[in-house]
């Protein structure tokens, strides 16, 4: 099970209280604009096998989304930060790398 802190109100719990919300950082597209880049938009999404930065809510909390940064073969969680954010912090960055060498940086 996830164990996630949640960086609006503090509180750290199981994954049961928070509602993943999909992937992280991603453009959105809506009305006028090119059909294949709103295709992409709702339809295409990553499942990658290592590090992933999904977005969260605290469903049973606060209620304020948030981004995660997790392993998913592992389920380490690296950290956590606000969703208002273009991408992930360094200091997130950094212990990701460290823990997992092979890891290529954000993309």
């Amino acid at each position: 099970m996830l164990l996630l802190t949640c960086p609006c109100c503090g509180v750290t719990a199981e994954e049961t209280e928070f509602h993943n919300a999909g992937e992280a950082h991603l453009k959105r597209y809506g009305p006028g604009s090119d059909d294949a880049d709103y295709e992409a938009y709702m339809f295409a999404r990553k499942n990658p096998r290592g590090v992933h930065f999904e977005r969260w809510r605290h469903a049973f909390g606060c209620g304020k989304f948030f981004h995660a940064a997790r392993c998913t073969m592992t389920l380490e969680v690296f950290g956590t930060y606000s969703a208002q954010t273009l991408a992930p912090p360094a200091e997130i960055a950094a212990k990701i790398k460290a823990r997992r060498p092979e890891w290529e940086g954000y993309k």
